[in-house]
């Protein structure tokens, strides 16, 4: 991207979740990275946990020791998918967003949560793994 006499503007930089400090100061994100940050923070966080958010999160850890079925997965999609659209707003089109749960293959006691999202601005789709 140029500006009016030519010159490249800086590229948005975002600071990284976790925060870190390093030589240079605070750790720094690009877009891409930072809304999969984002996305990891809902997925890490859970409701309540956070004072003036206390509805933000999805709690993972809270479904360790649930067991892993069907009636699990549903709710974990319905849950995660309203706190994802809320969480990424501006950034990625809620409708675009799409969460597969179930055990991992070979793996019954995981939970995989497959998530994909396309980010409005860019129309690019990026998609992500996580297990539980």
């Amino acid at each position: 991207m140029s500006g009016t006499n030519g010159a490249r503007l800086p590229r948005a930089r975002y600071m990284s979740f976790p925060f870190r400090m390093g030589p240079d100061g605070a750790a720094v994100s690009n877009r891409l990275d930072h809304i999969r940050e984002q996305v990891e923070q809902v997925l890490f966080t859970s409701p309540g946990e956070r004072v003036f958010r206390p509805e933000f999160g999805f709690g993972a850890q809270r479904h360790v020791f649930e067991p892993n079925a069907g009636p699990l997965w549903a709710a974990a999609q319905n849950q995660l998918y309203a706190s994802l659209a809320e969480a990424l707003a501006g950034e990625v089109d809620p409708r675009s967003i799409r969460i597969e749960a179930g055990a991992a293959p070979g793996a019954p006691e995981v939970l995989l949560l497959h998530i994909s999202y396309v980010i409005a601005a860019l129309q690019k789709e990026e998609s992500h793994s996580f297990e539980i």
